[in-house]
């Protein structure tokens, strides 16, 4: 089992106190509009890999790459803006901690700010991390990837109505072509409530039988303290919290 911390959109200052200590994360998890900083705190806390995607709040990380000799952008060396030694998952599929993560940053598009995508435009990106999990050898009725980590949730599970808060149409059918154990996102704040976890329940046709698998959406606004067994089919929720 894999224990992982994941964090979104509020700091929770308890986090950096000597009483988190028990927690003892394998793995941070940041699912965007979070200060850098503060995933980096929290690496340097723990001492464990941090994986991340960027809020619509958080800066345009887009064309920045890590070469030899440091970090570039459009070919010129630059200083990396986001948090300094984690991994961005956005657009990718990648392996830390034993896990598969996938990640897709960003919101539906509400305004000019970055990490704003129309619908048709993450539908696009969707289909391309999609196409990556053919790298993985996967058992009938495995996942691809072990978590989906999305800042924005699925449309009509756990998002709002309001413009901003509108979920992706697009990660159903990710969802469907992952099958991971567990969409992580954040953006919608409960304001002190704890939100309900949503499960979508997937069926997979194979010559003689039908394959019954399920995906847990968790909000992680604040932050969820989870274990997770790697190519597993559960998640086992041990302590959250909600709100600043």
């Amino acid at each position: 089992m894999v224990r992982v911390l994941s964090v979104s959109d509020e700091v929770v200052d308890s986090l950096n106190h000597g009483a988190a200590d028990e927690l003892a994360p394998d793995l941070i998890i940041g699912a965007g509009d979070l200060p850098f900083d503060y995933l980096e705190k929290l690496m340097a806390r723990f001492g464990v890999p941090c994986v991340f995607v960027p809020g619509n709040h958080d800066r345009d990380l887009t064309g920045y790459k890590r070469t030899r000799s440091g970090w570039t952008q459009a070919g010129l060396p630059v200083t990396y803006p986001g948090p300094e030694g984690a991994i961005n998952a956005d657009g990718r599929i990648v392996t830390v901690a034993g896990l598969r993560v996938a990640g897709l940053g960003g919101c539906i598009r509400y305004n000019d700010g970055p990490n704003q995508y129309r619908e048709a435009t993450q539908r696009q990106r969707a289909n391309r991390l999609a196409l990556r999990r053919f790298r993985y050898r996967m058992l009938p009725g495995q996942g691809a990837v072990d978590i989906l980590l999305t800042h924005s949730p699925a449309r009509g599970i756990g998002d709002a109505e309001d413009g901003p808060h509108r979920g992706f149409k697009c990660f159903l059918p990710l969802i469907y072509r992952l099958r991971p154990q567990l969409l992580l996102h954040g953006h919608i704040h409960p304001h002190g409530q704890t939100p309900m976890d949503h499960t979508i329940l997937l069926k997979k046709q194979i010559p003689g039988q039908t394959l019954r698998r399920s995906t847990i959406s968790i909000n992680t606004v604040g932050y969820c303290l989870f274990e997770i067994e790697p190519g597993g089919t559960g998640v086992e929720v041990q302590r959250r919290r909600h709100g600043a």
